[in-house]
């Protein structure tokens, strides 16, 4: 077998969640590819997590404890790892999402992470300069009207996922927000519009920039259009992660004002490893594999 790669949940290692680490039920689910890579013994490992797992704490509390279990545990059955926190963003995906990833190899490790193509449009002055960043504007750009809002929790009628299912009581608040900013910095606004958000909540009711990359997609809250009132829409969440418009999304569509129990678009893509850069280590690891004669 020439690869075996997986992304086990993150929740536990998330620095936006409790970070429980190991004492959260999914947190030891992190093992498991150790578990199959010992038994199926494939060339390469691929793992992506989200960078708390840098610092999370163990048995003895100390920060990156996990991390460091894990390393050893691959080295204990014949592997060498490599790993890697990649933004998004540095390869062409108009999104700031940095993920770590984890590449080992059995024996000597010759892998090469790919060197990044794109950078802040403000460092693209030097001679040999890379691409400027992609912005979110530039790829949600052409879907045309948004589609009129979505009453009930699951039912839809775009099989494309462009759909807006915006509370009315959200739209009026979003009103209110500066294209780039979000709801809690505005300050001259009454309590009523900002109840419940504190300083901290820089990612609630934040309204994207036309000229900027996404900030990371969550599970939990979805960002808001940078011109019109409303949430982005699953399909606009697919542009600025690099699905091509043939994909196709199953499942519910909903809004954020009430408990979301099942796995619903927003976090579907939320929850995924954005397809081009995919392919792009995807594509790393295939030469690796060849340059060996793996």
């Amino acid at each position: 077998m020439d690869l075996l790669f997986g992304g086990p949940p993150c929740q536990s290692f998330s620095l936006a969640g409790k970070q429980l680490g190991l004492c959260d039920e999914r947190g030891p689910l992190l093992f498991e590819i150790i578990r199959f890579a010992e038994i199926i013994k494939p060339k390469v490992i691929l793992l992506e997590q989200v960078k708390g797992l840098l610092s999370s704490k163990g048995e003895k509390n100390r920060r990156g404890e996990i991390f460091e279990t894990f390393l050893t545990k691959l080295e204990n059955i014949g592997y060498t790892p490599k790993w890697r926190v990649i933004m998004a963003a540095d390869f062409g995906i108009p999104q700031l999402r940095e993920r770590l990833f984890v590449v080992a190899t059995r024996g000597r490790n010759g892998f090469q992470f790919p060197e990044k193509t794109h950078t802040p449009v403000e460092k693209c002055n030097d001679l040999f300069a890379l691409k400027p960043y992609a912005s979110a504007g530039k790829v949600i750009n052409g879907l045309g009207n948004p589609s009129p809002k979505v009453r009930g929790q699951t039912i839809y009628d775009r099989k494309d996922s462009h759909v807006d299912v915006t509370p009315e009581r959200d739209r009026e608040r979003i009103a209110q927000v500066p294209e780039g900013s979000y709801l809690s910095a505005q300050v001259h606004l009454g309590e009523e519009l900002r109840r419940g958000l504190s300083p901290k909540d820089t990612t609630k009711y934040l309204r994207l920039h036309r000229g900027r990359p996404s900030n990371t997609l969550r599970c939990g809250e979805i960002f808001f259009h940078p011109t019109e009132n409303r949430y982005l829409t699953p399909r606009e969440y697919m542009r600025i992660h690099g699905y091509p418009n043939s994909y196709c999304l199953k499942g519910p569509i909903r809004s954020r004002t009430g408990t979301v129990r099942n796995l619903d678009q927003h976090r579907q893509v939320a929850n995924s490893v954005p397809p081009p850069l995919a392919k792009i280590l995807g594509t790393q690891i295939a030469r690796y594999l060849n340059e060996q004669n793996l």
